[in-house]
């Protein structure tokens, strides 16, 4: 279950949408596409609500708490937002989590997956104007701290 933002994740997961085995795939949650990097507790307390934490993985290029638990994995770089790989899941699609290897692969041929990386368009800014506007304009990956001032010498 792919979704742009945590809102229509969360209310799959509460709605029942959301069964055993499936991987939910938050995106656009990253520091440029939040902007920020919003923590994902609603929706992982709801998994865990719904007795799905032994059964549903999560994926997000948001963050997680302290307080969040379960099969989660966060701060997925390069972000939904920028082109990276969470963008290009689909519904339906087979998501093969390596723990050990601390690697993600999407489960569709090269071919599809290169098709898609051609169609990909970048979705329009939550934000035009204002602080969060300039965030999402310089703020840097979260591989590289989500940070603002990495070009400033100190």
């Amino acid at each position: 279950m792919c979704s742009r933002g945590e809102e229509k994740a969360l209310a799959a997961i509460l709605d029942g949408t959301v069964k055993s085995g499936h991987v939910i795939v938050i995106r656009s949650e990253g520091p440029k596409g939040g902007p920020g990097m919003r923590e994902m507790l609603s929706p992982t307390s709801a998994i865990m609500g719904k007795g799905l934490g032994k059964e549903v993985a999560l994926i997000t290029d948001g963050r997680f708490s302290g307080g969040s638990h379960g099969f989660v994995v966060g701060h997925v770089t390069p972000e939904a937002y920028l082109g990276g790989p969470i963008a290009l899941v689909k519904n339906g699609d087979s998501i093969i989590i390596d723990a050990e290897k601390r690697e993600l692969r999407l489960g569709i041929p090269s071919a599809e997956l290169k098709k898609r990386k051609q169609t990909w368009k970048k979705p329009a800014p939550r934000y035009t104007r204002g602080v969060l506007a300039k965030y999402a304009a310089h703020v840097t990956s979260a591989s590289l701290g989500a940070v603002t001032d990495a070009a400033l010498e100190l």
